[in-house]
């Protein structure tokens, strides 16, 4: 064990706070990578571009990310890790800047492929950075408090800023989040130790974590977990107002309601999600594949779906920390390169569940996107079983 990550463990009071640090950035990352879906009209008509364009654009940050978090171990070499996660932090800011400034169409992509490295380099150290800030069984709860960033992030960013949006224009919201982003930006080099390396990476080590079978079976079982939540969360807006019959005020009441559910996940990862996380594993898809038949069936009354959405927002939040302490627990030898493969898996099931579940909404219904989503589910659950085969060894 290396002096720097001793002081670290021996410091609880400065690790709490780069750990609230990273949950700053948490939020802003999900806000600044989603906060454009609320806004895709007025971005177009700003831009001259068609919502079609406009909504390539947003989703180039995604693609990149895939791209990011497989390299950037790697890339970054030696390089002390407090200065890769300032360095994201400071990529943020510049994609806010070109994005909310943006003249045209072009800088726009700039700004969000920018955005797109960010996300896959800050996801791609963060449960890493997270091990070594805190001792290994305050591990979860470290966690629940960094994704508690994504539950705020999920609960206000898109209603607020479609709200200001409104109000100020589009551009306005943007700025508005360069101020705080730079207070984090700030806080980091504050309160984040320094880290140094522990050994240079290559992709030896990812190669090395995919010859492992329950390593398989583990990031199998994340992918299609996510896959299934994104093939029906992408299109749960067309399915209310389609199925439910719901006003866009109802619409944004029962967003609300479904973000302001993660509080609740992330409060009860924190407190339950500790020593064994086999048990765990199935939860995601078995709750949230259970949500999206509930609104398959009930769906067209706005409280049952109001409901249902509750409980599937609420296990979102959970989602991440239990996939994530389980990587922490099964790859700790590998924790870079495992958080590599985990966000580009994660990242490329968000992506092709949403292509997937646009293909069965043109070509059949909005409800077959859903069977889909469900189908993904139960693969997932059969895959995971009791959760002991995607332990490793004792």
């Amino acid at each position: 064990m290396d002096a720097t990550f001793a002081d670290v463990r021996t410091k609880p009071a400065a690790a709490w706070g780069a750990v609230f640090s990273m949950a700053l950035c948490v939020a802003m990352l999900i806000a600044s990578e989603f906060m454009p879906v609320s806004l895709l009209t007025p971005m177009a008509e700003g831009l001259h571009a068609t919502e079609g364009q406009t909504g390539q654009a947003i989703s180039i940050s995604g693609l990149l990310a895939v791209a990011a978090s497989l390299l950037i171990t790697t890339l970054a070499g030696t390089l002390n890790r407090k200065w890769v996660l300032v360095a994201m932090t400071a990529f943020m800011l510049l994609s806010l800047v070109l994005v909310a400034a943006a003249p045209n169409f072009a800088v726009l992509m700039i700004g969000r492929a920018l955005l797109g490295i960010c996300i896959g380099g800050f996801w791609a150290l963060a449960t890493a950075v997270i091990m070594r800030l805190v001792p290994e069984n305050e591990v979860p709860r470290a966690l629940a408090l960094m994704y508690g960033g994504q539950a705020i992030a999920a609960a206000f960013a898109a209603p607020v800023g479609s709200y200001l949006g409104g109000l100020f224009g589009w551009r306005t919201v943007f700025w508005a989040l360069t101020p705080i982003v730079a207070v984090n930006l700030v806080w980091h080099v504050l309160v984040l130790p320094s880290l140094p390396a522990r050994q240079r990476q290559d992709f030896r080590a990812m190669i090395g974590l995919l010859k492992r079978p329950y390593f398989q079976r583990g990031l199998a079982a994340c992918m299609l977990s996510w896959g299934s939540a994104f093939t029906m969360f992408t299109y749960l807006r067309p399915f209310l107002e389609q199925v439910a019959g719901v006003d866009v005020t109802t619409l944004s009441i029962l967003l609300l309601v479904l973000g302001c559910a993660g509080f609740v996940g992330t409060w009860a990862a924190g407190r339950f999600i500790k020593g064994n996380i086999a048990p765990f594993l199935k939860l995601p898809a078995l709750v949230m594949g259970s949500a999206t038949v509930g609104l398959l069936l009930f769906g067209f009354s706005p409280i049952a779906a109001g409901l249902c959405m509750a409980i599937w927002g609420a296990m979102n939040t959970m989602f991440s920390v239990i996939w994530m302490t389980w990587m922490s627990q099964n790859a700790d030898d590998a924790p870079e390169a495992a958080g590599s493969l985990m966000v580009a898996a994660i990242q490329a099931s968000i992506l092709l569940g949403a292509v997937a579940g646009g293909f069965l909404l043109d070509g059949i219904s909005i409800q077959a996107t859903f069977i889909g989503s469900v189908v993904l589910a139960a693969l997932a659950i059969a895959l995971i079983g009791n959760g002991q085969r995607l332990l490793k060894p004792e």
